[in-house]
């Protein structure tokens, strides 16, 4: 906003200015800024530091306006190092994009593109360019420091849109009728220990939180997550061990037994919105077993809807509950099961979020093989737009 502000006021002022005047102009905006105005000022009309540090001194000599009418020779001055060196600008487009613009052998093509670098590289092609005139010429050629964005969903499935809007059109009903609705997900595996962990928060100045330098550790724990659409509530089941099936059910159990049941006292189904893999895919023949399991012992028949191949993103317990749980404990070492427990159960939001955490202790081991002959037994009902998704599980008994 400031750059835009004095670019303006440059560019009105620039036909009446000599270049003394350009000069004082942009010392006077950089004083007038405080501390990083240097920069920003020349960053944004293109006069150099020097010439602006330059001119600051000026402006604090007393006797500045003595020599006030004195201007510099029309061309006078040093030469750009663009005009002293024509072929500067391709070389270092062809450095900085070796595939679009230059030789895929490029030397830089498999390493770090940093304005070090590609000043060094310069160099031995002949130029002298330091990194700082590197940086200044990148960004006049509209280049900026860029890190990579997750933007890349794999391949859409051709009923991705319908599959979306046959899940909103069931929440819809199930919330009309007053039927609970969730959405589940397992968390990442988080390291327990002195460990890192992502993020800052406020301490003693020189005081951080003393971590391993290495993160070698084996104890990890699985947190499972149960979101409640509708009371924008949830519950977290930390795992010790493997992230099966069984956990998942296990945790959806506990949420029903420990919180849904309460509000939900006339329930007599339940939709389960999950993703399409893990330990809750559409594919899993375990989960699909326990939440047989799990209907026959709440007696409520359990309707699941998966989200389409590659579109895990959009499950809404990643941005309505993980993202605050990751907030919470941003810069805190998660050093022990029961700090993991306090600090899941401890997120809130400004929209009320309430979580219910507790730790599984339980183990599920992994390999469990479910023969076709069990499948049958089970009392699925498919629904008519895409079954492999969209599915019932009913009580045995009904």
């Amino acid at each position: 906003m400031e750059e835009a502000a004095i670019k303006k006021r440059f560019n009105l002022l620039k036909p009446f200015l000599d270049e003394r005047l350009r000069r004082i102009l942009a010392a006077t905006e950089a004083s007038a800024l405080g501390y990083g105005g240097v920069s920003l000022v020349a960053r944004t009309i293109g006069v150099s530091r020097r010439a602006i540090t330059s001119a600051q001194k000026e402006l604090r000599d007393p006797h500045f306006t003595d020599n006030a009418q004195r201007i510099r020779k029309k061309g006078g001055g040093r030469k750009r190092s663009t005009d002293k060196d024509p072929s500067l600008v391709k070389d270092i487009e062809y450095l900085v994009e070796p595939v679009t613009r230059g030789d895929p052998e490029s030397p830089l093509r498999w390493t770090c593109k940093s304005v070090r670098k590609i000043s060094d590289e310069l160099k031995n092609m002949g130029h002298k360019a330091s990194y700082n005139l590197v940086a200044e010429l990148l960004r006049q050629l509209d280049y900026s420091l860029q890190s990579n964005k997750k933007t890349l969903e794999g391949a859409s499935h051709p009923d991705r849109d319908a599959q979306f809007e046959h899940i909103n059109q069931t929440v819809i009903d199930f919330q009309s009728r007053h039927q609970p609705v969730i959405s589940v997900d397992t968390k990442k595996k988080e390291l327990i220990g002195e460990y890192k962990n992502s993020g800052r928060e406020w301490r003693p100045k020189g005081d951080p939180e003393q971590v391993q330098v290495h993160d070698f550790g084996k104890k990890r724990v699985a947190p499972y997550g149960v979101y409640d659409l509708t009371q924008n509530s949830g519950w977290v089941s930390v795992g010790i061990d493997h992230d099966t099936a069984t956990f998942a059910v296990e945790s959806i159990r506990r949420w029903w037994c420990l919180m849904g049941q309460a509000c939900y006292p006339k329930a007599v189904k339940l939709l389960i919105i999950a993703d399409g893999g893990g330990s809750n895919g559409y594919r899993i023949k375990l989960w699909k077993l326990e939440l047989q399991k799990l209907a026959d012992e709440i007696g409520l028949s359990i309707s699941v809807c998966h989200l389409p191949p590659g579109t895990s993103k959009w499950n809404k317990i990643e941005h309505r509950l993980f993202s605050f749980i990751t907030q919470n404990w941003r810069g805190k070492p998660l050093v022990s099961h029961e700090v993991v427990v306090n600090l899941i159960a401890a997120t809130t939001n400004k929209k009320g979020l309430k979580i219910q955490c507790q730790l599984d202790t339980n183990a599920y081991p992994k390999g469990q093989k479910i023969s076709d002959k069990v499948m049958a037994t089970l009392n699925i009902q498919r629904h008519p737009f895409h079954g492999e998704w969209n599915y019932t599980v009913c009580p045995k008994n009904m």
